[in-house]
């Protein structure tokens, strides 16, 4: 079985020894975004729900790299510093799943790179 790296200048590059995707079989494995603006590398938003509409757009760009959506994704992952932020991430995240949404996890972590406030990660099937 061979591996596809997914890269693309419109998502952060990787900030360590990582790809921003990998795809293997049917599934594509995205790396976590967190809330760097890919122009700047610099934390995008002051709070959560600012923070969130941006790790919402660098997934969209690394989906689209590897040719999908988010529609196809069927796993994420989310990290908040503070779960007090639930709700505000959760109305963003939703909007990009209107209808049959993934499989997913919601954990409260002490920290995140660069001083984010929420990272999310998703894995992508290509059916």
């Amino acid at each position: 079985m061979t591996r596809e790296i997914v890269a693309t200048d419109r998502a952060p590059q990787a900030i360590g020894p990582y790809s921003q995707g990998v795809g293997v079989g049917g599934f594509v494995f995205f790396s976590g975004q967190i809330p760097l603006d890919p122009a700047t590398g610099l934390i995008k938003g002051a709070d959560a729900a600012e923070q969130a509409e941006q790790v919402m757009e660098n997934i969209a760009a690394v989906l689209e790299a590897a040719g999908l959506g988010f529609g196809d994704v069927v796993k994420t992952t989310i990290f908040l510093t503070e779960m007090a932020d639930f709700s505000v991430v959760n109305e963003i995240y939703g909007r990009r799943f209107p209808v049959e949404p993934p499989a997913r996890s919601t954990v409260e972590v002490k920290g995140l790179p660069r001083g984010a406030l929420l990272e999310i990660e998703v894995v992508a099937f290509r059916g």
